[in-house]
């Protein structure tokens, strides 16, 4: 069966949590009992379960003496190393547990029996915060928890509904009632200058990463390096103060090569881009593409410099 959920990750312990938080969003009404059965610790680690929520951890902690793990804990709650389930609950590992050479495969593998997938992951790099990131695959969209919550806002909503629509019709049937016609403009919301100059900033390290994971040549398929990146710019538009901010990507290429298959090969790239930060959410009415081949070069000489891809504000 072809994988739904990819996880890239930048070292091997966020790729195990990354298993886990795909795992969480394929089946929203998960438990921990439902982790621990999932991925069972008699098949991948030394222990009597795998997943533990982070009260449990706390109290784990607490009983031993180890100041290795009120470190661990610390660093955890600190970078977010865990996963919330539908209910509110934080989940992580156990601050005993290392993952090896031996027992990581197993919960690689244990991933694909759910059509979860390992995109090759960076090592980890003392002073670097690790991370992982979702990528939907096939067409995959991943279900909503189920809530009740709104049972009672609908019963109260429909009550009232019913006394208004009484109401109206006792005051129709006794006059004549006057309908105004109401022209509705269009509003067009742009975003502060204060918010573009601060995004602005964070899209030029996006973009300059972007651009050093390179296509391949002649290519408009990403790499996995180039995704990773792109979840980045994913994270940066979902932001709430982000959320009416639109972009253009835009494609270049060198001067090698026909100029009819440059301008094609730009195109397709930018809109590459685009189609994957759709594929991971983005409304597709905030996003724009344009490729100009080799029409602007940066430096005549320089073809590595001229192959690159913009990401522009638009603020219409």
């Amino acid at each position: 069966m072809a994988s739904k959920v990819r996880v890239h990750a930048k070292s091997l312990k966020w790729a195990a949590l990354g298993i886990v938080d795909a795992y969480v969003k394929m089946y929203p009404q998960s438990t921990v009992a439902d982790l621990n059965k999932a991925f069972p610790a008699a098949t991948l680690v030394n222990g009597d379960k795998l997943i533990y929520t982070m009260a449990e951890l706390q109290k784990e902690v607490a009983s031993t003496e180890s100041s290795r793990d009120d470190e661990a804990l610390a660093d955890w709650k600190k970078n977010n190393y865990f996963v919330t389930l539908s209910n509110g609950t934080k989940v992580s590992f156990s601050t005993h547990l290392i993952w090896t050479k031996d027992s990581f495969p197993k919960l690689e593998s244990q991933a694909k029996l759910y059509d979860v997938e390992i995109a090759s992951f960076e090592k980890w790099e003392a002073g670097k915060k690790g991370s992982y990131s979702l990528e939907y695959l096939n067409g995959y969209v991943p279900p909503k928890a189920k809530s009740n919550k709104w049972l009672l806002p609908l019963l109260i909503g429909l009550v009232v509904l019913a006394a208004l629509l009484f109401f109206v019709g006792k005051s129709c049937s006794e006059e004549k009632v006057v309908v105004h016609e109401k022209v509705v403009e269009k509003v067009v919301t742009k975003v502060d200058t204060v918010t573009i100059v601060k995004i602005e900033k964070e899209l030029e390290a996006i973009e300059k990463d972007f651009n050093a994971a390179k296509f391949e040549m002649g290519k408009a398929d990403l790499t996995d390096d180039a995704k990773f990146v792109l979840h980045d710019l994913q994270k940066l538009m979902d932001k709430e103060e982000n959320k009416n901010v639109k972009l253009k990507i835009v494609g270049h290429t060198s001067a090698e090569g026909k100029a009819d298959v440059n301008q094609k090969l730009s195109e397709d790239r930018a809109k590459a881009v685009v189609d994957f930060l759709v594929s991971q959410g983005i409304s597709a009415d905030r996003l724009q593409y344009e490729g100009k081949g080799s029409s602007e070069p940066l430096d005549e000489n320089n073809p590595e410099v001229n192959r690159r891809t913009q990401i522009i504000v638009v603020n219409e």
